[in-house]
């Protein structure tokens, strides 16, 4: 940590006295010097407490803007924001998580956890009319996922090794891997009726070209040639 500077402009201050005693006082007095010393200390003091006053003032300050939370952008839909927010405070725990846990495997499936969670959330804010489609999502799965991790995450802090806790942090080991499955269908789901919609339109635009000439003419093959070969190809 740096070393708090100290103020210089008590420094100042004591420096423009003695120049101005310098104009109406004689300092060869001895009478003159011991009271411009007196002088000066109080002085001293006070703008060193007025310097200090207005540096905690503009500490404080910062602390306070430093501490004031970024206010959340509304999409303008109550229900999108509502699964922005609870996303960002789900894929916050899930770091603290995994920061906490050693066991590598579960800390690889918070991983991916974290990184199909984010593409869901993200999936659903660049198409809200997908929301529906992860309601469960957000109301069971993910919040009992957080439930069983946080719960892998105490019992692995005990300190003890015992058949309830090993027991349990094997089941919550296992049923990671079938989250994480899990986790991905549903964000594979999310992209279904874009698939299906993708498929119709590449039909269309087939059935278009080669209605209008604009393909290749498929390869024709015969069976047998007069030449005596078996194969023949037609443009």
């Amino acid at each position: 940590m740096p070393a708090k500077r100290k103020p210089v402009a008590p420094f100042y201050a004591v420096a423009a006295l003695w120049l101005l005693g310098g104009l109406f006082l004689p300092l060869y007095s001895n009478t003159a010097v011991a009271l411009m010393a007196l002088v000066s200390a109080v002085v001293f003091f006070a703008a060193n407490a007025l310097c200090m006053g207005a540096g905690a003032l503009a500490g404080s300050a910062g602390a306070e803007k430093k501490a004031e939370p970024k206010p959340e952008t509304s999409t303008g839909n109550p229900e999108l924001d509502k699964v922005i927010k609870d996303g960002k405070l789900a894929l916050s725990e899930m770091k603290r998580l995994d920061d906490n846990i050693a066991d590598p495997g579960v800390s690889a499936g918070i991983v991916r956890l974290s990184q199909v969670s984010e593409k869901i959330f993200q999936a659903v804010r660049d198409d809200p009319s997908k929301l529906p489609q992860i309601r469960k999502f957000m109301d069971y799965y993910l919040p009992t996922t957080l439930k069983l991790l946080n719960a892998y995450d105490r019992m692995s802090g005990a300190g003890v090794s015992g058949e309830n806790i090993d027991g349990t942090k094997v089941k919550v080991e296992d049923m990671l891997k079938t989250i994480v499955r899990a986790f991905e269908k549903q964000l594979d789901a999310l992209y279904g009726a874009d698939a299906l919609d993708i498929s119709s339109d590449i039909k269309v635009m087939e059935t278009l070209l080669a209605r209008e000439g604009l393909t290749d003419p498929e390869m024709k093959a015969d069976a047998v040639q007069p030449d005596g070969t078996d194969i023949k190809l037609e443009l």
